[in-house]
């Protein structure tokens, strides 16, 4: 039996493009093309790349937020986008998102009481009022947040409060997955460290699973076990953090990680650093064969004409590339 708790299996979200007075679709934006991966129960997946890569959307995509062009997500198995409206309900509880801007994923008209407490009623977790706010106080009590707080509205909140927040909000309702999406990057550093440790603590300590997308490497090496490195909306490596931070093997997650920047004066003195030259394609126009060929050092003629296979190099360690695979 897998222990596999999402599988992605060839997702595509692509959005039309609309021209003239009729607004006739004349193309697709392919914001997420043709994506495979999974993630095992109570581990947690970095998903790093550029802006403009695919991340969000592929996210939100898989908690059916977005509706998706073709492919299949599979929660415990069962494939969200064929269940009913009513089952899609029951399973919002086991899958939630975290988003990127504190401020603006809150509402500003509820007090932080009623932000975090209306899921449970509405998903029947507390029966009543008083039993919502029993709850309400000891969930904000995990993340920090004192019971007087509770009737304080969002603006009152500085921005690392804010995301503890909306953290406390995705787990009032007993989640089993959770989406993190940029979490951290619109708060202080010193913030973010302590918003990090608190979500790798109750990681821990509830037995969650994440998809933890991120622009920081230094952060997605830290809470990660397994990172996915994705491109003009493909995935092209994915591995342990181990083998994807120390041995890359995909030309773009070379440069990547030679951007990160390091604290050891011996790295600092030996690591290359690659420069990507040229912009990156329109997700609308995307190139043939290898999508990277465009702004890769070791593009052959294959390159432009030829799709890359996902290879499985080891057991844990798979990449979308044909200098990878053996091809030149």
């Amino acid at each position: 039996m897998s222990n596999n708790l999402i599988e992605v299996t060839n997702l595509k979200k692509y959005f039309p493009i609309k021209k003239g007075v009729f607004r006739s679709t004349i193309g697709h934006v392919k914001a997420v093309d043709d994506v495979t991966f999974s993630i095992e129960k109570g581990k947690v997946l970095g998903l790093v790349g550029e802006s403009g890569c695919g991340k969000s959307t592929l996210g939100r995509t898989i908690l059916r937020l977005l509706p998706p062009t073709s492919g299949e997500v599979k929660f415990e198995g069962e494939n969200i986008f064929e269940v009913d409206k009513k089952m899609m309900n029951q399973l919002r509880t086991k899958m939630q998102i975290i988003f990127q801007d504190p401020y603006s994923s809150l509402n500003p008209r509820l007090p932080i009481y009623d932000i975090i407490g209306e899921a449970m009623l509405q998903h029947k977790i507390a029966a009543n009022k008083a039993e919502m706010r029993e709850k309400v106080i000891e969930v904000m009590s995990k993340c920090e947040l004192f019971p007087e707080q509770a009737s304080r509205y969002p603006h009152q909140f500085s921005g690392g409060q804010r995301q503890r927040v909306c953290i406390a909000r995705a787990l009032a309702v007993n989640p089993e997955f959770i989406i993190c999406d940029e979490a951290v990057s619109a708060l202080d550093v010193s913030i973010q460290s302590q918003i990090i440790n608190l979500l790798k603590d109750m990681q821990e300590d509830m037995g969650l699973t994440y998809l933890f997308i991120s622009h920081d490497l230094s952060v997605v090496r830290f809470i990660s076990d397994d990172v996915g490195v994705m491109y003009l909306g493909q995935i092209v490596e994915m591995g342990s953090k181990g083998k994807i931070f120390d041995n890359p093997l995909h030309p773009y997650t070379e440069a990547l990680m030679s951007a990160a920047p390091s604290f050891d004066p011996k790295s600092r003195n030996t690591r290359k650093r690659i420069i990507l030259e040229g912009d990156i394609p329109s997700p609308a126009n995307p190139p043939s064969g290898c999508r990277f060929h465009t702004r890769c050092i070791y593009a052959k003629d294959v390159c432009s004409t030829d799709i890359p296979e996902y290879m499985e190099i080891e057991k844990d360690h798979f990449c979308m590339c044909h200098k990878v695979n053996g091809v030149f």
